[in-house]
This record gives structure tokens, sequence and C-alpha cells, in this order.
């Protein structure tokens, strides 16, 4: 796994830059996959706030001061990580839980030209949320057309909800958007590599 960007976003060198957001509900996993990826080690979720290009907070002006940190340029709630490699610019908000703070998601639509959706499988009580989270964001005017790989995350817990009943469950046959459910377990590192490999290909046919 430690080559994992170097193969996969060496794909992208031909497109300049690329945008890549990557959200879902709380205790999803996004920050263990993220730095399976990155570090190749397993991280879990980051108590405490990180640092962020201020370029990435550009339009955030309706942040409630209470909420914003203005020396980090973190918010109360959020983990947020931007990682650069190469020409790829890839964000990730890992959302604490507080519902009311998710619309904050959209500023970072603009320009996005890959969307991966991480869902606990373990957690079906949960999914109907997560759905209906992720339909939200296809009304997004900024995010119409947009790529969307969905990680079903988790997987190797024996309480998983397969991915096909993940896929259902999101009802995303109904989308016209590209998009793909990928069985993943990010410990592991387990259909990472498949997922970010389908959604290369699908950037690079959609910026030919």
């Amino acid at each position: 796994m430690g080559t994992v960007f170097s193969y996969i976003f060496s794909r992208f060198r031909s497109i300049t830059p690329v945008r890549i957001l990557m959200v879902g509900l709380d205790g999803a996993g996004k920050t263990t996959l993220l730095y399976k990826l990155k570090l190749s080690e397993v991280v879990t979720t980051i108590s405490h706030h990180r640092s962020v290009a201020p370029s990435s907070f550009s339009g955030l002006t309706d942040v409630p001061q209470n909420k914003r940190n203005l020396h980090t340029g973190t918010f109360a709630g959020f983990n947020v990580e931007t990682v650069e490699y190469k020409n790829v610019s890839f964000t990730v908000w890992d959302v604490g839980g507080q519902t009311i703070i998710r619309p904050l998601w959209r500023h970072y639509y603009v320009s996005t030209q890959g969307l991966i959706f991480v869902i606990d499988s373990n957690d079906p009580q949960r999914i109907q949320e997560a759905a209906e989270e992720l339909h939200r964001m296809f009304e997004e005017e900024e995010l119409r057309g947009v790529p969307l790989l969905v990680f079903a995350n988790k997987q190797d817990l024996p309480g998983a909800v397969p991915s096909s009943d993940i896929t259902e469950a999101l009802r995303l046959s109904g989308t016209s958007r590209p998009w793909s459910v990928q069985a993943s377990c990010a410990v592991s590192g387990s259909g990472l590599v498949e997922g970010l490999d389908w959604l290369s290909d699908r950037i690079q046919k959609q910026n030919q």
C-alpha cells in the first residue's frame, strides 16, 4: 500500500489539476482510509483539529465566528485534511456527528472532479441517513455529472452489509452520473486501489 498514491495518481499526470472530495457520515472510516493511502498506516479518527491551507477555505464567509479558529482555519466539530500529492488536492472532511454543520460541505463542491462517499457497512441503522445526505449532494449544481465512488467500508466485520445491498439502499440506479460501489476495508487496504483506479479512469474519460 505504500505505493498506492504513486500508482493511482500517476494516472492523473495528463490532468492539471484534479480535485477530489471525500465525505461521509461520522465514524464511516474516512480518516483511516485516507491515512492508509497516504502513510500505509492505520490511523483512527484524529481528536484534535488539523490546520488547512488558507486557500482551502476561500469563500467560507458564512461560517459562524464561534465555529472558526482564525489562527488555524479549522472548525469546531471538523477534522479537515488537505493532502497535496503532485497535481492532486485530496480534501477530506471528517464530520464529528453534528448534522447542523454538514451544509458546510458545499463550500468544497466548486471545481470538484471526483467525489468519494464513505459508508460504514457495519452500521445498517445509518445507511438510510447516508443515502439522504448523498442525494442532497446530487441536487447541487456544482456536482452535476461528477463521478461518484462509494467505499462500502468495514467489510471485514462480521455484521457488514454486503456492498450489493448498500448499492440498492443508496438508490443509485436512477442517477445519470458515473458511479461505482466498492467493497473495502480501510484497515487492511482491501478494495482501495480498485476503487480509486475506477475513479481515475472516469475522470480521465471526462477530461478527454
